[in-house]
């Protein structure tokens, strides 16, 4: 699954997450600092502004922090550019692979391009906060703002929706070949060692139905966890910034930081009761594919021949279907009485937090809004597993199928999972 397309799997993804760590805190430590000096925007006409003289007016104070955003900004894509060809050239050059091109620098397109869309929506976060507060403006008294203001926010707004969009459709486009090419990794390696093989029960569901299965949940699972922790990387520190507006909280009182640590103690209370309750589903849907596997390859060598495929033999085989089907459908239904029940009840969670913060008018309309956003991005990308759970359970049947079959290729044992479930 894995070493068919990526180099050295277990180097690889190490050495990816360990990189992402060190660039991570080498910006904070280091990095934000070094931009002064090595700097390309000026090249661009983007220069980092000249230090304020002191007892400078607010307008002053404002446009010099306006351009120094900009400049740091410009200097953090500059910095991310050089951590990306850093890792893609490593691994290109030290362990060279067929498919590098599209494991190692796919790869690293990819997260860059969600880290992009992820850029993009904290933009879009502050937006809200700008938007909001000028809405209370006009609501507070009439003609306190212009129409020209009104709209402009609009405008702007249409050009980050604009750039989100066209960067969201080309991602999913090349993610769609990626996928297929990890695909045609494992079809290629599976169809070579077709002959040791085929006598393997649903071999042939193997290299094709499970693998296609593979590339598609790993096409919608794998997008939605890196975009989870790329989304926490960036509103975690906006949610802390955030937090000083509430200076307390119900019950517990003052909490430094209370949002933050909210999120946190859902999130983890949510996935530990979701992963509780759904603790016999990867067994049940593993099962449920031996079942399948086995009622339909007696199908098949039915239309072969007379001798198989008889009623009795049928029956028994779809007996093991139906018993495994309303196992399942019997775990799915406490499941999700406790999905969907702690789903509804974290939409209230932040307005609870924010309610003495409300109540005493400490904030605005856009920074409630700012921090309501926050908030939830923060939330549901701790929630990865409780949002993502069933699609979890699929593809975890699927990987011990694939990982089964590899086994008995590795160690020779056809016999290891070629048994009937009813035999086993």
């Amino acid at each position: 699954m894995f070493q068919s397309f990526f180099p050295r799997p277990k180097a690889f993804f190490t050495s990816a997450a360990v990189w992402a760590l060190v660039c991570i805190f080498g910006w904070y430590l280091a990095g934000d600092n070094l931009g002064r000096s090595l700097s390309l925007g000026g090249l661009f006409g983007i220069e980092y502004p000249a230090e304020l003289p002191e007892g400078a007016d607010e307008e002053a104070a404002a446009a010099f922090a306006e351009a120094d955003k900009t400049a740091t900004d410009t200097w953090f894509y500059q910095y991310m550019v050089f951590a990306y060809v850093a890792f893609v050239l490593f691994w290109m050059f030290s362990t060279p692979h067929k498919w590098s091109r599209w494991s190692v620098f796919g790869s690293s397109v990819i997260i860059f391009v969600i880290w992009f869309q992820v850029h993009i929506d904290v933009l879009i976060n502050e937006w809200f906060g700008d938007f909001y507060n000028l809405i209370q403006d006009a609501l507070t008294a009439p003609d306190t703002i212009t129409l020209g203001q009104f709209y402009g926010q609009w405008i702007f707004f249409a050009k980050l929706a604009a750039i989100s969009i066209t960067v969201s459709v080309i991602n999913s486009f090349f993610v769609s070949h990626y996928v297929f090419r990890w695909r045609t990794a494992m079809n290629e390696y599976y169809t070579s060692v077709w002959a040791k093989v085929r006598h393997i029960e649903g071999a042939s569901q193997r290299v094709q139905e499970d693998t296609m299965r593979f590339a598609v949940k790993m096409e919608s699972l794998g997008v939605a966890l890196i975009a989870s922790v790329m989304t926490l990387i960036a509103f975690l520190p906006v949610l802390w910034g955030l937090s000083v507006h509430v200076k307390e909280i119900p019950i517990l009182g003052e909490v430094p930081y209370a949002l933050v640590w909210i999120a946190v103690i859902w999130s983890i209370f949510g996935t530990g009761l979701l992963a509780l309750a759904g603790i016999r589903l990867p067994g049940l849907e593993f099962k449920n594919q031996k079942v399948e596997a086995a009622y339909r390859k007696e199908l098949v060598l039915g239309e072969d021949d007379v001798e198989r495929a008889q009623p009795p033999t049928l029956g028994d085989l779809y007996t093991d279907v139906r018993k495994n089907y309303f196992k399942l459908y019997l775990n799915y239904l406490y499941f999700n009485v406790f999905r969907y029940g702690y789903l509804q009840m974290g939409v209230f969670i932040p307005y609870m937090a924010l309610a003495p913060t409300i109540v005493a008018a400490g904030v605005t309309l856009g920074v409630m809004q700012q921090i309501l956003r926050a908030f939830g991005r923060v939330e549901n990308s701790f929630q990865f597993l409780v949002n993502s759970w069933t699609h979890i359970v699929e593809l975890m049947s699927i990987y011990k199928r694939l990982k089964a079959f590899e086994d008995a290729i590795d160690a020779g044992d056809l016999n290891a999972i070629s048994q009937s479930p009813s035999a086993s």
